[in-house]
């Protein structure tokens, strides 16, 4: 006997969220021995958590989480994997742009004892520009950061209940969920599925969204960036060099030039920028280090409702 918990981060999907369910009740939940569904509200603008709570009071194995603010979606999944209480969880998007079946496929791969199941993009039916940069993300992670990145990147997962206790105890902040859940290690399988494009709502994952987790993928996971900043000063370091030589030869010759400042303004101007550049770099990572050491939780709960905390809740008021 097993129980699955199906964690999915809410943000603004009130006109998505009952679709999803019933999909989830036609195609999954039927074949499951025992499961919850723990919809976990991101700070949402819209009527998302009254949603919620309309499947809850439909089926009592929907646990509804609602965060005191907007803290992204790696927070959303962390805290739906902290109250959640099945022996592996897996995470589910709200937008129907993946299959619910997948969730079963997984399933079954966790079955035959792995304890990570990827689930990976082998094609995206959406559009061809955002495919374009997606794909590019994805390559860059590959090569900086982890080469074990399926080359169509996933956003779904299933993780035993090892690999859940081990992604509560990193705490991360301005981090990647799913480059954490590759890092843990465990035995891993990869199941790959077609992308639907988007039929109903409109997507909140901006371009400031996106940078943030380019910025936080690598600069969590890798110190490439450090390397090559060390790469460009040394490179600079030489053509240095090699000008002082150069100048030094046209001094003692008497050939050195009146005219040049145009030039050597424009060397000045790029190691300016280069070291600002380098600056910025060194910054992001000291901002990292000091959100880290204020030790601030990476969400905050405002408030959980479901059956078992519900009657926690009622065994307290009769003692």
């Amino acid at each position: 006997m097993y129980k699955l918990s199906i964690i999915i981060p809410v943000y603004y999907n009130s006109d998505t969220l009952e679709a999803l369910y019933e999909d989830l009740q036609k195609k999954v939940l039927p074949q499951l021995e025992d499961y919850e569904i723990v919809c976990v509200d991101d700070g949402s603008g819209d009527n998302s958590w009254e949603v919620m709570n309309h499947l809850k009071d439909r089926d009592p194995k929907v646990k509804c989480v609602r965060l005191s603010r907007n803290f992204g979606e790696h927070s959303a999944l962390l805290a739906g994997l902290t109250v959640c209480t099945g022996d592996c969880a897996v995470t589910k998007q709200a937008d129907l742009q993946e299959d619910s079946t997948l969730i079963l496929e997984m399933l079954e791969s966790w079955k035959k004892g792995n304890k990570v199941v990827l689930a990976a993009r082998k094609e995206r039916k959406e559009n061809p520009v955002k495919v374009f940069f997606a794909n590019r993300y994805y390559s860059l992670i590959r090569k900086m950061v982890n080469p074990n990145m399926p080359a169509g990147g996933c956003d779904c997962y299933l993780v035993d209940r090892k690999a859940i206790e081990v992604l509560k105890l990193m705490d991360e902040k301005n981090s990647s969920l799913t480059l954490q859940v590759m890092w843990i290690g465990f035995q891993t399988d990869v199941i790959y599925f077609v992308r639907q494009d988007r039929e109903v709502g409109t997507s909140r994952w901006t371009l400031s969204k996106k940078i943030k987790l380019v910025m936080d993928s690598i600069m969590s996971f890798s110190y490439a960036p450090l390397r090559i900043m060390m790469g460009i000063g040394v490179a600079f370091d030489l053509l240095a060099l090699i000008m002082m030589i150069s100048v030094l030869v046209e001094k003692l010759k008497g050939e050195t030039p009146v005219d040049g400042w145009a030039s050597l303004m424009c060397v000045i101007l790029l190691g300016f920028g280069l070291l600002m550049i380098m600056l910025g770099l060194i910054g992001e990572y000291i901002w990292r280090t000091l959100d880290a050491s204020r030790t601030r939780p990476p969400f905050i709960i405002d408030e959980v409702r479901g059956t078992v905390f519900e009657v926690s809740e009622e065994n307290r008021t009769k003692e």
